[in-house]
């Protein structure tokens, strides 16, 4: 076991940074290059070394089993990834979502026809919502501006039915 104890704590620690530090940068929306990927492929190395540090200190590991604030905190931990495992119920379904982003970018004419209304009465709804489409070629997205929910949300009023 001593190459693993040798080993392990190094490669746990060495892990552990690049997974710390990549992790705070995409959870910050910060990551650039491949910091995603090294996140994603090189944690398999964190989790080789936290594997060899508990091979090589499996009896001092055992102990927290016997500790109330050991069997605390990974009960804890093994609750909450228990809890990530439920899938919460979404406002809005991610494949309507999809057809939102597809259906902002097609021009008002073809958006008529999903409607089922004519291009003038999405040109009045959209008037009385405060824009003014120049043209029947023009998209929800053109006229709705960088506000993807925005965007959405005029859709749902074109399409909605009377």
């Amino acid at each position: 076991m001593s190459i693993a104890r040798n080993l392990a704590t190094p490669l746990t620690a060495g892990a552990f940074l690049l997974s710390a530090v990549t992790g705070v940068l995409i959870f910050f929306h910060l990551d650039v290059g491949l910091n995603k990927a090294a996140h994603e492929w090189l944690s398999w190395a964190l989790l080789t070394g936290v594997v060899l540090h508990l091979v090589s200190n499996y009896k001092g590991f055992k102990r927290y089993f016997s500790s109330r604030l050991g069997l605390g905190l990974m009960g804890t931990f093994v609750l909450v990834l228990a809890l990530s495992f439920v899938i919460p119920k979404a406002k809005r379904e991610p494949l309507a979502a999809v057809y939102g982003r597809a259906l902002a970018q097609v021009p008002l004419s073809t958006l008529a026809l999903v409607a089922r209304r004519s291009p003038q009465e999405l040109r009045n709804i959209l008037l009385a919502e405060g824009l003014q489409a120049s043209s029947d070629e023009q998209t929800l997205e053109e006229l709705a501006g960088p506000d993807k929910g925005k965007g959405l949300q005029l859709l749902e009023r074109l399409i909605a039915r009377r």
